[in-house]
């Protein structure tokens, strides 16, 4: 069994049913092109399974955590979570990421974040100081699969095994 999913809001706000935005809000899915990694449970697979008519997931790893995190990962402000800082705090030309955003949580690294993310230890909601949320824009290229159909019917929504490379595009 999966220990988290990276989940992905594809269909946008129009005609979606009450029961379904309720859902969609409660995983911080609130508009399109939204992602969130959620801890595999029974709730959360309950959720995806109401709801993939909307949404795309798949189980992450640490290396898509991490580039997300790099790349999209935003802390209040919207912010950037990485900088280019010196000790000092200086702007230089390495990357050294922001100790105090990530060590609330009890990280050292972005890489410990990111591993424990995608083991399902801990949730972007209990780490304040980052968005929960990760805005992704319109793939590069275009979807390769219809928008409007599942998975196993040629589409994009619902349980996708070829997500990951999808998100790539769309960072």
């Amino acid at each position: 069994m999966a220990k988290a999913y990276l989940v992905v809001r594809i269909k946008g706000q129009a005609d979606v049913p009450y029961w379904a935005n309720t859902t969609l809000n409660l995983l911080n899915l609130e508009k399109k092109y939204r992602a969130i990694i959620a801890p595999a449970s029974a709730s959360i697979n309950g959720m995806l399974k109401k709801i993939q008519h909307y949404v795309s997931w798949q189980e992450i790893d640490a290396t898509t955590a991490k580039e997300l995190l790099d790349k999209k990962g935003r802390k209040t402000g919207y912010k950037k979570i990485t900088e280019l800082l010196d000790k000092k705090g200086r702007k230089t030309g390495y990357k050294k990421i922001t100790v105090k955003d990530i060590s609330e949580a009890g990280f050292k690294t972005i890489d410990e974040l990111a591993a424990s993310l995608s083991e399902g230890k801990i949730s972007m909601t209990k780490i304040k100081s980052l968005k929960p949320w990760f805005a992704l824009s319109p793939p590069r290229q275009g979807f390769k699969r219809s928008t409007k159909h599942l998975y196993g019917q040629k589409g994009v929504l619902g349980h996708n095994k070829e997500l990951s490379t999808l998100i790539k595009r769309m960072m």
